[in-house]
């Protein structure tokens, strides 16, 4: 069974060594996964809840493009698309925003960190913030749901945004679903073994602390960042604590273990920093300058880059745009060409004398159960790890598929392909549970069109 995983990269900046080790590196090893149905996009429309400057945006999309591509994402095996090229994602993101309850959003760490800088100021709360701040969560849920994504990879920081989205698909299930999970309810994923690095001066490499070191920089710009990295005024000679050093931890990400080793036993001998610096230099430009050569040439090739992310947003809307279809129906928003068969449907769907629940269990765990037209319990199936998989059972129940009914005393199980779906509770006697068998089947016959 495969696991869908999803991951955003906001497009207002240049890609430094700090993304490469703690998001890039890692999410290109997991989409190289058999078990794993990986989404990456860029998240231009995030971008301009951050930015307005255009020509910034802009070239922030063909570099991490371009990064993501130079270091190794096979498009092949992995669904790489731009967010803007999905358009069911912005009409997505209206009808959860119709669901999502505003104090929810005013919840969120990013519009509370605004208005209480605001207030601090003597400004008025509200100063300065655009909807697209305060509507964030809900695009990041649309963004998520879309695909029904299983796993996000986030930052501690976007652990809320992620259980929004948990709140908000439930609130659509519960007013839209009828019984059935149209959104699957996703986990935040914090990898605790993925580097945060420090940049030049010590603190997490960020933009914000223009403390970076550039990712595909040439090899002179390589040496002269790393050069102006922080260290202590120990000289030539005198030990090193590797555990203190910035410098260390910077080459520990990228080196071997023996590596890793033998430049921790050189510090303590007393290697020099600068000798120190000309080895991260080695370490990194050997890691890195195939990967920088492969980058400069995608990026003199735009429109090849075009092409790629076309493809990719090609296959990503053949998900979206069934599923958004159902989205449609599933609120009212059919055509009034079919208007006449939805109403057979439902009218056929009221004489039914039976209907499926889906629940889902404290363990987190779904299942359903199959009610006849007085309430009494026919069937509960065993737990499924999601509720598609519970959905696609019981649609497979409904659509007419032969029934495999195994009588076992005075109770009976439903059999699919071999497994266990569905099992009644105990009855009375023997003639109750053929009773109940009747009922079953004629709640499960093929409907008459």
């Amino acid at each position: 069974m495969t696991t869908r995983i999803l991951t955003g990269i906001t497009t207002t900046g240049t890609p430094h060594l700090g993304n490469y080790a703690g998001a890039i590196r890692p999410a290109i090893v997991a989409s190289r996964s058999a078990d794993m149905d990986s989404f990456y996009f860029l998240a231009d429309y995030h971008a301009l809840i951050k930015c307005d400057d255009p020509l910034r945006i802009q070239r922030s999309r063909l570099e991490i493009a371009a990064t993501w591509l130079a270091c190794g994402l096979d498009v092949n095996k992995a669904t790489f698309y731009r967010q803007s090229d999905i358009p069911e994602i912005p009409e997505l993101c209206w009808l959860l925003t119709c669901v999502a309850g505003k104090g929810l959003l005013n919840r969120a760490h990013a519009y509370k960190a605004a208005v209480d800088k605001n207030v601090e100021a003597g400004e008025d709360p509200d100063a300065g913030v655009t909807m697209g701040l305060f509507s964030y969560p809900v695009l990041m849920a649309a963004d998520i749901l879309m695909f029904n994504a299983q796993r996000v990879p986030v930052g501690r920081d976007q652990i809320q945004h992620v259980e929004m989205a948990r709140d908000i698909a439930q609130r659509f299930n519960h007013l839209f679903g009828q019984g059935r999970e149209l959104f699957a309810l996703p986990e935040a994923v914090i990898e605790e073994d993925v580097a945060t690095l420090p940049g030049l001066d010590g603190r997490k490499m960020s933009k914000s602390y223009d403390n970076t070191i550039p990712l595909f920089a040439s090899a002179k710009q390589l040496k002269d960042a790393i050069a102006r990295i922080v260290t202590d005024s120990k000289l030539p000679g005198e030990p090193k604590d590797p555990d203190s050093s910035h410098l260390f931890t910077l080459y520990q990400a990228f080196a071997a273990p023996t590596q890793q080793a033998d430049f921790r036993a050189a510090l303590q001998d007393g290697l020099s920093w600068g000798e120190a610096k000309q080895a991260l230099f080695t370490l990194l430009d050997g890691e890195l300058g195939e990967a920088r050569e492969r980058y400069h040439a995608l990026i003199e090739r735009p429109a090849e880059l075009e092409d790629i992310l076309l493809a990719g947003a090609a296959k990503a809307r053949r998900i979206a745009t069934p599923f958004l279809g159902e989205l449609r129906e599933a609120v009212g928003l059919r055509s009034f060409r079919s208007q006449a068969s939805a109403a057979e449907t439902v009218k056929k769907k009221a004489v039914k004398r039976a209907r499926f629940v889906s629940f889902r269990d404290e363990d987190g765990s779904f299942r359903f159960r199959l009610l006849d037209a007085e309430g009494e319990q026919l069937l509960l199936s065993p737990s499924f790890a999601d509720g598609k998989a519970a959905g696609q059972v019981s649609k497979r129940l409904q659509a007419g598929e032969a029934l495999d009914i195994r009588v076992q005393g005075n109770a009976f199980g439903l059999w699919l392909d071999g497994q266990r779906v569905g099992e009644s509770p105990a009855f009375a006697d023997v003639a109750s549970t053929e009773a109940a068998i009747a009922r079953l089947r004629e709640a499960l016959a093929p409907e008459e069109t």
